[in-house]
């Protein structure tokens, strides 16, 4: 009986134990006397992030400790996991890394809270326009920028002394030096993935046109559209395209340049520092330029990239995660950022500072794309729209322009209604 009597006891005490664990579980735990604010990101392997939660816990003075949770690599793992989440109204999610094309599905579903008052004021101050652009929804701040990108024209210069400024041009210098037996590929997205819709619409926005109207509530496309489409046909049918071109994403182009086999590359600053460690030979020759243009009268419109930071609507400790979100991007860690992880910092500020300038020779050209920069459709249903545009539009070497612009059109129609297409 005394035994019966101290099991039941015990088990007792490891139910109080378990429920006291579940209280301060998730988002709003506690660790000695501090909330633990958990915050949600892309994993990073520079170090950046995490000296940035670190930072930020030091400087509440004791108040909160943050937790850097890292999602998955892919950005549709990211997206998979806190969409799951956050319509199950988890309340471990406090401070949330969204990609720039997720605040306006995000805010629509109520998954996230707007930034207003002084806590916008602060948010906005110092940070460059494009980036608020995508934190926007409806005239409202849902996110504060973090960092962003752009791409850049990556050339050798042993081959080429002048950089092309338009993709007609460089697809003649990469004619030319195929028929002089010489490394001449151009390297760009072209698998069936987000990279391939961020290069269609910077045609599209370079060419004067948008993939949709003003108010994201129909396709634009038209004549814009149609020469985007034919620069992508082209390039895929020429001399230029790598062979394996249709399943070509960014770190594959990195990697085909550094082999020596191309001549030109359209990506982001990160191959920069990559070049340099894994092929100093030919890193003597590596050179950048402003992203061609389709017109030579009218300058490219880069597509914005970046991650903004939200504060989840359902946790525990909005207030503090306001507050640290605040930290977590302010200038010391963008600078960090920047120089550890190379991610383009979104103040303005910084694109003027020394160890930034020393670190990013191309930062003024960065900071001219990200001043013209074109936004991908700010709409709820973008991923639908982007699962339109890289299906229709893939493989490139089989795209008919004005066909399948038309289809395309269809698509998104029905994307825009969610009609046919698995979000």
């Amino acid at each position: 009986m005394a035994c019966a009597v101290r099991r039941s006891r015990a088990l007792a005490a490891v139910l109080v134990l378990a429920a006291a664990a579940v209280a301060c579980g998730g988002g709003a735990s506690r660790t000695s006397g501090r909330a633990t604010l958990d915050w949600y990101n892309f994993p990073d392997d520079s170090g950046a992030l995490q000296q940035a939660a670190d930072r930020c816990s030091r400087a509440s003075g004791g108040r909160y400790v943050i937790r850097y949770n890292k999602l998955p690599r892919t950005a549709d793992g990211q997206r998979q996991q806190l969409v799951r989440r956050l319509a199950a109204r988890d309340p471990a999610l406090d401070i949330l890394g969204l990609d720039v094309t997720w605040a306006p599905e995000f805010a629509e579903a109520g998954w996230i809270r707007p930034w207003t008052g002084s806590r916008r004021a602060e948010a906005v101050r110092d940070t460059l326009p494009a980036p608020v652009r995508t934190a926007t929804w409806k005239d409202r701040l849902y996110a504060v920028p973090y960092n962003t990108n752009v791409q850049l024209l990556w050339y050798r210069a042993d081959l080429v002394p002048q950089p092309p400024t338009t993709w007609a041009g460089m697809l003649d210098a990469a004619r030319a030096l195929a028929k002089a037996g010489k490394p001449h590929r151009i390297e760009v997205q072209g698998a069936q993935y987000e990279g391939l819709t961020v290069w269609f619409n910077t045609l599209v926005a370079s060419a004067g046109g948008s993939i949709l109207n003003a108010d994201a509530t129909a396709p634009s496309l038209g004549a814009p559209a149609v020469r985007a489409a034919s620069i992508m046909r082209d390039l895929a049918v020429s001399p230029a395209a790598d062979p394996s071109l249709s399943n070509q994403t960014e770190d594959q182009n990195r990697l085909a340049m550094e082999s020596g086999t191309a001549a030109f590359q359209v990506n982001y600053p990160f191959v920069y520092p990559a070049m340099k460690a894994d092929n100093p030979e030919l890193f003597r020759h590596f050179r950048w330029a402003r992203y061609p243009r389709v017109d030579a009268d009218r300058p490219a419109r880069v597509t914005i990239g970046g991650i903004d930071l939200a504060v989840g609507a359902h946790s525990r400790r909005p207030e503090l995660a306001f507050e640290a979100a605040l930290c977590l991007r302010d200038r010391d860690n963008q600078r960090a950022a920047a120089l550890r992880g190379g991610l383009p910092p979104t103040l303005r500020s910084l694109y003027d500072d020394p160890q930034i300038e020393r670190s990013y020779p191309f930062a003024q050209d960065i900071l001219a794309e990200l001043e013209n920069a074109a936004l991908r459709p700010q709409t709820p249903a973008y991923q639908n729209v982007s699962i339109a545009v890289s299906h229709t539009l893939s493989p490139p070497a089989e795209i008919r322009p004005a066909a399948s612009v038309l289809d395309l059109r269809g698509q998104i129609e029905d994307a825009l209604q969610s009609k046919g297409l698995v979000p």
